[in-house]
């Protein structure tokens, strides 16, 4: 089995290069990551999941300061954390229901009523607010002094009982971790099913004879569309350009692969052309705990437009894009800067630079931002592979997935005087 600190390293390398496209293909390679981060943790016999916590957050921190831009990479973090924290709270629930039974088990038998610890209920409640932190059940159970833990018993039953409870710790530690793997698992198959998911819901909100309008090239619009299609929806597409990449040229050549009316319009044309439109469907980057969205640029144009033209805006994103935070977060960084190339030339770029003034300043900057930022109150609805939500749901949506103790992952720096 590969080296734990191998596989971080080069996960490490791919975010910082850009090797990797897109938020779906970054999203389960990050879980897949992790998933081999915990099976490979060692975890102690207390607080076991503090011990995967601290692990996890350790490498997740590094993950996400390799490409801060890429909101997937924290987003599968937090919700693995949030997978951690939610086994340990079952197997802790369990194991108190167990003690519950003794103690009424206890009560029928009063001879052997002193042999048997009752948690106090100061005890119990401190266990159920937090089973991450001290006193937690594991640490109440063994503080108990040992004439009240064990039986009265000889030596060599001391010596087997000692045994078994060492047995039943290294049980319970295997099953937190066996049950946080395959939860993990559950969420990279969701993540590889994100797209059929969404899909499947085209044909409640495409009709018949409806005009779409999108811009750029996504694989969940693409999906989205061409399901509508297989379901004898007939429609046509509007597709904007989506300057400097020009992805939309790549989808609408494939729309057409898959025998949809297509319509290629450029990024100035969306104004004109949105009055003949029944509805605008997008993909995103990331959706905020707002309900905003971060989204490829000039989206938040189109969404201008659609709000004035009062054209339902929708925005198509797996579970995998909600993130937990909000944009004026210090720790999301909403926009990167591309290659001026992308746009103008370097020969063309050279002959505006000022060499009169022996400095060679450039009289000409060249900005090519990768992302907009959609504010919630232009998007009309979300649909994700759980279903379609307003964006005043979003936040509700979001809480399931992530706990608040992991929505700020950075340590602080520890000051030195």
């Amino acid at each position: 089995m590969p080296d734990t600190q191998a596989l971080v390293n080069d996960f490490l390398n791919k975010l910082r290069k850009r090797k990797i496209e897109g938020s779906q293909a970054t999203a389960k390679q990050t879980a897949e990551l992790l998933r081999s981060v915990i099976s490979q943790t060692r975890v102690p016999y207390t607080n076991r999941a503090g011990a995967l916590i601290d692990s996890l957050k350790a490498v997740g921190e590094r993950l996400i300061a390799a490409n801060p831009v890429e909101l997937a990479v924290g987003n599968i973090v937090r919700r693995v954390l949030h997978i951690i924290r939610e086994e340990d709270l079952s197997l802790t629930t369990a194991a108190m229901a167990g003690l519950n039974v003794s103690a009424l088990s206890d009560d029928e038998d009063g001879a052997d009523r002193d042999d048997h610890p009752v948690l106090s209920a100061a005890a119990v409640a401190a266990a159920s607010r937090s089973t991450l932190r001290p006193p937690s059940l594991q640490t109440l159970l063994e503080d108990l002094p040992d004439s009240a833990a064990n039986p009265r018993t000889s030596s060599s039953g001391g010596d087997s009982e000692g045994k078994g409870k060492s047995a039943d710790k290294s049980s319970q530690s295997w099953k937190l971790k066996h049950d946080v793997i395959e939860a993990v698992n559950e969420l990279i198959q969701d993540i590889d099913t994100c797209h059929d998911q969404i899909a499947e819901q085209a044909v409640e909100h495409i009709h018949q004879n409806e005009v779409i309008l999108t811009l750029g090239s996504s694989r969940t619009v693409l999906e989205f569309l061409c399901a509508a299609k297989e379901k004898k929806r007939s429609f046509r597409v509007f597709v904007a350009e989506g300057a400097p990449r020009y992805q939309g040229h790549l989808l609408a050549k494939e729309l057409v692969t898959r025998g949809l009316q297509t319509t290629l319009i450029t990024d100035s044309a969306v104004f004109a052309m949105i009055s003949r439109v029944n509805m605008v469907i997008v993909g995103a980057h990331a959706i905020m705990a707002n309900g905003g969205v971060i989204a490829p640029v000039g989206l938040h144009m189109v969404a201008l437009a659609a709000q004035k033209h009062a054209v339902p805006f929708v925005v198509l994103a797996g579970s995998h894009k909600l993130c937990p935070l909000y944009p004026h977060n210090p720790e999301v960084l909403l926009n990167e800067l591309r290659s001026p190339s992308e746009l103008l030339d370097f020969g063309e770029f050279s002959d505006c630079m000022d060499f009169g003034s022996g400095i060679g300043a450039p009289l000409l900057h060249v900005v090519n931002p990768t992302f907009d930022y959609v504010p919630p109150k232009l998007v009309s609805l979300f649909i994700t592979d759980t279903g379609g939500h307003n964006p005043s749901y979003m936040y509700r949506l979001i809480a399931d997935y992530y706990s608040a103790d992991d929505l700020v992952l950075q340590r602080k720096p520890i000051p030195v005087n």
